[in-house]
């Protein structure tokens, strides 16, 4: 028997990263004990990803490879992407797929609230690609599917987790505007690693962009994050506790780094649990209301709980 294979007419397969597909492989040391996690198989996991697949969502903690989606979608917790599944940033640490994005879907706004009351969440986490391409960088779908959400499930709370909007004049007024609870834009990295991990964001601007939410409106929480583990020193990463600090950033998380593939930057080092807890009881004293460091920290994980905690924080300042 023979087996034909048509290798001519056939459409190919376009790769998901295909501005790095032609990079040499980057090695990471390998894993360390502590930075191990279970594959999820829970019925937990099982009926969240039905709710989101029933609902054509997409979720940051399939597309970006969240070592917590066991765990998370097990409790029925999910981060939704909205704006499509495709990128145009091609950061060197993230496994968002890459390229130029389609239509944005008018309907997703009111899939996420669907999915949101499906789920039962009493805090949602939403989340989107950079679209690089739309004058407003996706600010207007960001606020219409806070709205959705608020009109379907008024009681859940809701936090977003933003692009840059890097010249996008008035963009980031619209998305306060619709008054989510919690503004998280992630810093990723120090300064001296922006030009290899971050290229396309510049860190000042990020500053001032959560800086300037605070401006808008004091009522709203801030928050950001990074990745250690990419090649920065200890006292880069006190730099950037200070520069939030002075953005008055109430929340700050700190994880460990993962390549998603060898295309990918590589691992530079494996920070051991201990210097985690050191980076947040520093934290702690430069006076953000909420810090999480630890290897599996990401900016969505405990995100409910979280939210609970800084409200009490605050709460506690106030008396």
């Amino acid at each position: 028997m023979v087996v034909v294979v048509d290798t001519v007419s056939a459409t190919p397969l376009r790769p998901r990263h295909p501005e790095k597909v032609n990079r040499p492989d980057a090695f990471s040391p390998p894993k360390p004990d502590w930075i191990r996690v279970r594959a999820p198989n829970s019925r937990g996991y099982a009926d969240t990803r039905k709710i989101v697949k029933e609902n054509g969502l997409v979720t940051v903690c399939e597309e970006a490879g969240c070592p917590n989606i066991g765990e998370c979608w097990d409790k029925k917790h999910a981060t939704f992407m909205i704006m499509g599944d495709t990128c145009t940033r091609a950061c060197a640490f993230c496994n968002v797929k890459t390229g130029m994005p389609g239509a944005l879907d008018a309907l997703e706004p009111e899939h996420v609230a669907e999915a949101t009351q499906k789920l039962g969440l009493a805090h949602i986490v939403v989340t989107s690609v950079d679209r690089d391409d739309l004058a407003d960088g996706g600010a207007a779908h960001f606020a219409q599917t806070i709205r959705a959400i608020r009109a379907r499930c008024p009681n859940t709370t809701i936090e977003v987790l933003t692009p840059d909007f890097l010249r996008k004049e008035g963009a980031l007024e619209v998305v306060v505007a619709a008054k989510p609870d919690v503004f998280n834009h992630n810093l990723e990295t120090v300064p001296s690693r922006y030009l290899t991990v971050r290229p396309g964001a510049r860190y000042f601007h990020s500053i001032r962009l959560l800086q300037r939410v605070k401006e808008i409106d004091p009522t709203i929480f801030t928050k950001s994050g990074i990745m250690v583990g990419l090649g920065e020193e200890r006292h880069e990463v006190l730099q950037v506790m200070d520069d939030l600090r002075s953005a008055e950033v109430d929340f700050l998380t700190i994880g460990q780094y993962l390549q998603p593939t060898r295309k990918h930057h590589a691992v530079m080092r494996y920070v051991p649990p201990d210097e985690f807890a050191g980076y947040e009881k520093v934290a702690y004293t430069k006076g953000f209301l909420m810090v999480s460091a630890s290897p599996l920290t990401r900016s969505s994980h405990h995100a409910g709980e979280d939210f609970a905690k800084l409200q009490a924080a605050r709460a506690a300042l106030s008396r």
